[in-house]
């Protein structure tokens, strides 16, 4: 029997892969089972512990392959029972993630990559740049984590890859950790549960419509007009808001599901009357919902939280033409935990991290 190459992480690899990898090696393709059991439904990652492997290869695992964990050193607990993680990964770089509880189901918000280079004007995590993507084993490790942390591991939970990055920028090792979320013999989280936001990259849209594990989709629109969302979200100068309307009414969504369009509301930006009918115009047809989100305000974001007149104002407009809307309540705005409001400090920092740090404080 051959054991398995060096510097191998099982945790990076769905279980499809593994067992490839495996059975490559001279091992049974069922190992592969047996340590996604271990390591997603009975959070054991001491190879140790996984007492119905051989001792052999217990000793060769712990030996040559890694399971990646990212380290807790932050937790901040909200007013409302919103809570934020701080989690640093191996290379010392930091993400947070969020666990809003109530929504009606308990909610884990996870990143995908550390910072984020969409660079929408009124979030803080694009004010970071991109500083590298994650890999699938810390998107899921966000997911053990979080689990574990708050003894959640045999409930119900949902998932939203709304955390710090834009998923479908990092599409591969995204994907990657949705299969190992899905799968029956790791954490069993079915794609109903999972929604994925996107600012609306099309070719990764068309993409992800192809995939045979389907998401929810959200799309984070924030304008209605092509002038006035290049403004606020700049990939907009690449993919029209046509192009990614077209992208959704392309997308094959499952019965009984819709595509939710994010739309941050700016006060005296974007949250007209008029930019509301345009909205539902741009809409009709599509099995949609609007999710409205008043701004988060925070320092140095250049926008204004628009009065609670004009949020029902807007949801009003667009309810009036039969557009299923919502409107979100802010959660964990206290701890800068809500839209828009992930940034990291300290740890290992990008020039990008330490020139926003230095705005923030009103340096030259």
């Amino acid at each position: 029997m051959t054991s398995p190459a060096a510097g191998f992480d099982l945790t990076s690899l769905d279980r499809a892969t593994l067992e490839r990898e495996l059975t490559a090696r001279g091992l049974p393709g069922f190992r592969a089972r047996q340590l996604f059991q271990w390591i997603y439904q009975r959070d054991v990652t001491d190879f140790e512990a996984m007492t119905d492997l051989p001792r052999p290869l217990r000793t060769a695992l712990a030996a040559e392959l890694t399971i990646t964990t990212p380290r807790l050193i932050g937790r901040e607990r909200s007013e409302d029972g919103t809570e934020k993680f701080l989690l640093e990964l191996d290379d010392e770089r930091r993400i947070e993630s969020v666990f809003i509880p109530d929504t009606p189901a308990m909610t884990f918000c996870v990143s995908t990559q550390v910072g984020c280079a969409m660079a929408c004007a009124f979030c803080l995590t694009g004010r970071m740049g991109l500083v590298r993507n994650l890999t699938a084993a810390e998107i899921v490790g966000q997911v053990r984590l979080l689990a574990h942390a708050l003894d959640l591991r045999d409930r119900a939970f949902n998932i939203v890859l709304m955390g710090m990055g834009e998923p479908l920028h990092n599409y591969d090792e995204t994907m990657t950790a949705l299969r190992i979320l899905a799968d029956p013999f790791g954490l069993a989280v079915p794609p109903r549960r999972v929604t994925l936001s996107t600012v609306g990259l099309v070719p990764a849209m068309d993409r992800l419509a192809a995939e045979p594990l389907m998401p929810n989709l959200a799309v984070s629109l924030h304008a209605a007009t092509e002038s006035r969302r290049r403004e606020i979200v700049p990939i907009g100068r690449k993919y029209s808001i046509d192009e990614v309307i077209d992208a959704c009414r392309r997308f094959p969504l499952p019965k009984r599901r819709r595509i939710t369009f994010e739309y941050v509301l700016l006060a005296g930006v974007n949250d007209s009357d008029h930019e509301a009918h345009q909205l539902a115009n741009r809409l009709a047809g599509l099995r949609a919902k609007v999710n409205v989100i008043p701004l988060n305000a925070a320092p140095g974001i250049p926008f204004e939280r628009p009065s609670d007149a004009a949020v029902d104002r807007f949801a009003g407009v667009l309810a009036s033409h039969h557009i299923t809307v919502s409107v979100r309540k802010s959660r964990g705005r206290d701890i800068r935990a809500a839209c828009g409001q992930l940034i990291v400090e300290g740890g290992r920092r990008s020039p990008a991290q330490i020139l926003a740090a230095k705005i923030d404080r009103n340096e030259d």
